[in-house]
């Protein structure tokens, strides 16, 4: 549904505040191979959220990633606009330059409610809020990564 950046940035954010839960962060090859990304493209990825602000890193012994706790959740809509920018929740799913309840793509109708129902998602949940989950256990780790 998104890009793989955006996959991977979602899946190693998770992955970090997990370990930041456990008092642990994680450096970039232990998010890459977690996550089953590659760990160049992890590591550009890692950097471009540190530059971005969601993330915080540390180097040396005791370093590593972790979300400064004095920041509000991360929501979702936000990481994905950060990385694809806003089109992928007011585009046109047929990808018409104009496309409303006026002017109608042939998917406009069916598609509508799928991306209003998509934006309330993403809008709702935060990275912390599904670390949360997966750490409470109502989601495997290996189940909600792969």
């Amino acid at each position: 549904m998104f890009n793989k950046e955006t996959e991977y940035a979602l899946r190693g954010l998770v992955y970090i505040k997990l370990q930041n839960l456990k008092e642990r962060r994680p450096g970039t090859l232990e998010v890459a191979k977690e996550i089953e990304a590659p760990p160049f493209f992890t590591a550009k990825i890692l950097q471009r959220l540190v530059r971005s602000g969601f993330l915080r890193s540390l180097k040396g012994k005791g370093g590593g990633f972790f979300f400064d706790p004095g920041k509000p959740d991360l929501p979702i809509i936000n990481l994905i606009s950060a990385i694809e920018g806003d089109r992928s929740f007011s585009g046109c799913s047929f990808g018409l330059k104009q496309c409303d309840s006026d002017n109608p793509c042939p998917l406009h109708e069916k598609y509508a409610p799928i991306k209003e129902a998509l934006n309330k998602l993403i809008t709702e949940e935060s990275v912390q809020s599904l670390a949360e989950k997966v750490y409470k256990k109502e989601f495997s780790l290996n189940e909600f990564l792969k």
